[in-house]
């Protein structure tokens, strides 16, 4: 037994990426990422299609929107292999605005 295997027995295991293609083999229970780790992601060949593809499919929409777009696609991406929840990050620049913020989770969610 490993010592991942070993720590699943006392703790949930989350990843915190935003490399959803490595999930697989670690098996965590939850995950977490936030555009940063989303960012560094993209900057992978394995993620351009994913990448071209949803900002194609959303061009000529603002760029908040589609910056969106991607996380939610990375987000649904992620949760693919992982059966507990998945959660990012709402823009920090909002972190004054409790309107702005619950309107951006409500369409984080939303997508």
């Amino acid at each position: 037994m490993n010592q991942l295997d070993q720590l699943k027995q006392f703790t949930t295991v989350v990843a915190d990426t935003g490399n959803f293609k490595q999930l697989a083999q670690y098996a965590p229970r939850d995950a977490t990422t936030n555009p940063s780790l989303i960012l560094k992601a993209v900057q992978q060949p394995d993620y351009a299609p994913l990448l071209a593809s949803t900002v194609a499919a959303h061009r000529g929409q603002p760029l908040a929107a589609i910056v969106d777009e991607v996380l939610g696609r990375f987000g649904l991406e992620t949760l693919k292999p992982v059966p507990g929840r998945v959660s990012t990050e709402v823009d920090a620049r909002l972190s004054f605005d409790t309107v702005a913020t619950l309107a951006r989770a409500r369409r984080l969610i939303g997508l």
